[in-house]
């Protein structure tokens, strides 16, 4: 049986906060790259944190929903121990003994902490070019190799088992916690406990706090071996508790589904989730395209899939005048950086990797680290890194800027979303501007000065 042991890879990936809803602009916003803040819990026992780990802040969170001001915050967390019992009958039903739950939740207290990542809206965010250079880096790419020729014997069983792309599978565990030298060290038990009892999201993650009791009760893994982010994510491959349930596999044949430990398991349970999630076997995510002179790009729009063909009389090529593989398949073009960097055409395999983690800035850098690993080029396109990225408050005051001319861009939030893209791409066309949807700081200025 393979088991992953200790790795000599290098420091902690890059932590990030998840501020909820993330969007397709997660590079203009923070990445959900499952924040890792750790402890060192002792085993045999649900994990608790190291002493002397941060406390709470004992501020309000920045959504200003009710639930994360200060003082609900304090009463919920006065209410946990009867918050639990409330969540005992509905464990009971799904097979958890009374003894089993007393164990995993009878020195349970509520990590507070919590409360401040869960609404942390960091000012200033990296670009996605920076981001790209983080997890595309040569040192992941050479030790995603070694891992791919590691456990190649695996990756072929798995890859003939559920026809997904190996690099694919090996992309993802390098983002996710570069090849397990970066997986977080909070009691998942814990931390879903603490989100299911207090701040804005109980009802999603009473779900995930379930969840977990339930793997523990079925013995798929040890309570010290539910270790992860503190929104519960655990594993190389970063699986929810709920993710768990719906696509973990016993690869292995040892009766346990350990995508801890056992990288048989870990492989076809990631595997398993992209097959169930719409993979297509032998299909690529996506091509990097050249864009012609003179192109609407009023057309880059996830909702406008065209087939290759059809993409191919509008004048998109592949650098170097690759061909694309089939001409049939549909592709919606994606203009991240707008005119001035690359633009891709996305297959049905990048809506499924976006199914992992729905940010295209994440979805992106496991497809072309994906491609590195099996040995292809970086983009051949540059990207415009003279470009200043906008702080959150700058993109906040875009969005306000556009209402206040009419365009419909929802609730202003610092958060581009898609509405946010539509109203920005409308008003550059309306400007006599390439309508790529870009939100720079010369866009920015161009609003202000209306």
């Amino acid at each position: 049986m393979q088991r992953l042991g200790a790795t000599t890879l290098g420091a902690a990936i890059l932590a990030a906060t998840v501020a909820g809803g993330v969007t397709g602009d997660a590079w203009a916003q923070g990445f959900d790259l499952r924040s890792l803040f750790s402890s060192n819990p002792p085993t045999g026992s649900v994990p608790q944190p190291a002493t002397g780990a941060p406390e709470w802040s004992g501020e309000s969170g920045s959504s200003g929903h009710p639930a994360m001001q200060a003082d609900a915050i304090r009463a919920a967390a006065t209410n946990f121990r009867s918050c639990l019992e409330e969540l005992w009958p509905t464990a009971e039903r799904r097979g958890v003994t009374r003894a089993n739950f007393d164990v995993q939740t009878a020195a349970l207290t509520p990590d507070l902490r919590i409360m401040d990542f869960m609404d942390a809206q960091p000012e200033f965010t990296k670009s996605l070019w920076d981001y790209l250079d983080t997890l595309v880096s040569d040192a992941r790419i050479e030790n995603g190799r070694k891992m791919l020729a590691q456990y190649r014997a695996t990756f072929d069983a798995v890859e003939k088992a559920y026809g997904v792309d190996r690099y694919i599978i090996a992309a993802i565990w390098g983002v996710e916690t570069n090849y397990s030298t970066a997986i977080g060290e909070r009691s998942v038990v814990r931390s879903t406990a603490t989100l299911a009892c207090i701040g804005r999201r109980q009802d999603f993650f009473r779900e995930e706090f379930l969840s977990a009791l339930e793997i523990v009760a079925r013995g798929d893994l040890r309570p010290e071996q539910l270790k992860g982010s503190w929104a519960g994510a655990f594993g190389p491959t970063q699986f929810m508790p709920t993710s768990f349930k719906r696509y973990a596999v016993d690869f292995d044949g040892d009766g346990r589904r350990d995508v801890v430990d056992s990288v048989p398991d870990l492989i076809a349970s990631t595997a398993n989730n992209l097959k169930k999630d719409g993979w297509v076997a032998g299909q690529a995510w996506g091509y990097e395209v050249v864009v012609p002179q003179g192109f609407d790009y009023l057309h880059a729009d996830r909702a406008r899939t065209l087939t290759m063909r059809e993409w191919e009389r509008a004048g998109i090529r592949r650098p170097g005048g690759n061909p694309f593989l089939r001409g049939d398949e549909k592709a919606y073009l994606m203009v991240p950086a707008g005119a001035q960097g690359p633009a891709f055409l996305m297959l049905q395999n990048f809506r499924v990797i976006m199914k992992y983690n729905p940010a295209e800035a994440y979805a992106l850098a496991i497809g072309h680290l994906g491609d590195r690993l099996r040995g292809g080029e970086p983009f051949a396109q540059p990207w415009p890194r003279h470009e200043r990225v906008l702080s959150r408050s700058e993109r906040y005051e875009l969005q306000q800027l556009l209402a206040r001319q009419g365009y419909d861009i929802g609730e202003p939030d610092g958060r581009l979303g898609p509405k946010s893209r539509n109203a920005l791409r409308a008003f550059q066309a309306a400007a006599g501007i390439v309508p790529d949807g870009f939100a720079s700081a010369t866009i920015l200025d161009r609003l202000r000065a209306r």
